[in-house]
Parts: C-alpha cells; sequence; structure tokens
C-alpha cells in the first residue's frame, strides 16, 4: 500500500480527529475505560483543538492518508514540549503518533516519524522528546528502534486513572 504524507491545513482537523479518536480505541481498549476514552478523545482531540494546533506556527501536524481516496489512516502532531524533563528552545515534542492498525507493517510508522524528524529539524530543533504508557511495549519498542532513549517519567490522567508514562529524546 502506498501512504500519502502531506503537512495538515485549515479544514484538516476533522480528519485529524477522526483518526485521533480511532487509533486511541484501538491502541487502549481493554486499558483505558470506555468512558474515560470518550470524555478524553473529546475534549484533546477535537476538531477545534486540532485546528489551533495547525494555525499555531510552533506546531506542525502531518497527515497520512491513504492512497484511493485520501481517508485519514494516521497522523503525528509536533508541539512545544510539556512534559516533566528540563527543556530549552531547541526541543520539539511528538505529542502524538498514530497510525490506524490497517497500516501497520506497511513503513507508515517509519514514514511518520522520519517526516516527524525532517519537520522538527526544519524548524531548528535538536531534540525530540515524547511520552509513551509504560505499559505500551509495542510502541516503547518501535522508539527504541527509531533511536529514542529514556529521558523521565510522567504520571498521565486519563478520566479517574492515572497511568505511568516513560518519557523518551532523541537527538536530531
Amino acid at each position: 500500500m502506498i501512504w500519502r504524507l502531506r503537512r495538515a491545513e485549515p479544514g484538516d482537523g476533522p480528519a485529524l480527529s477522526l483518526v485521533a479518536a480511532a487509533s486511541f480505541l484501538e491502541t487502549f481498549a481493554g486499558i483505558i475505560a470506555g468512558s474515560d476514552m470518550v470524555r478524553h478523545c473529546t475534549l484533546n482531540s477535537s476538531p477545534d483543538k486540532f485546528e489551533t494546533w495547525i494555525a499555531d506556527a510552533k506546531s506542525v501536524a502531518t497527515l497520512a492518508e491513504h492512497s484511493d481516496g485520501a481517508a485519514p489512516v494516521g497522523y503525528t502532531l509536533l508541539v512545544p514540549p510539556d512534559l516533566p524533563v528540563p527543556t530549552d528552545g531547541h526541543d520539539i515534542e511528538l505529542r502524538r503518533i498514530y497510525a490506524l492498525s490497517l497500516t501497520r507493517g506497511t513503513g507508515l510508522g517509519h514514514k511518520l516519524m522520519a517526516r516527524a524528524i525532517d519537520d522538527a529539524r526544519a524548524m531548528g530543533k535538536r531534540r525530540m522528546l515524547l511520552g509513551v504508557l509504560g505499559i505500551n511495549a509495542q510502541a516503547r519498542a518501535f522508539y527504541e528502534r527509531e533511536g529514542f532513549t529514556l529521558a523521565g517519567e510522567r504520571q498521565f490522567r486519563v478520566g479517574g486513572t492515572v497511568y505511568n508514562d516513560v518519557v523518551y529524546g532523541r537527538a536530531l
């Protein structure tokens, strides 16, 4: 399969919101309570929230689309860091990188990561940070294959439950 990657533009908020909610559900069903997932996605992955990020010159959203029909199948979001590790103006946070399960094994995850790294470098950033659920072994293995190393820890609340995340970083 061939995936098309492009920088998100104004009006792409609904597409990003759709793939954000679908990928969050696919990734965390059975780990996070359903009602907490719905509330979390409604608050943190709304079309308006994505439109705000798209309009922010300090953020970059990339949309992955299916080559047949341009359905959204994955995305990344780079933002100024908001993580409990020391940062400076040369750091960027990969707040989100998700792809729907139909893309697994196709290389889309690596393409999304490579694009995010290229975008971060173009912004003059020297280090990329990200947070991931500590028990998400599949995601952690992916990040480690992509050159990330442990940089810290944090607690992350979704609904009424606090989860233990790890924070990764990699030089750009």
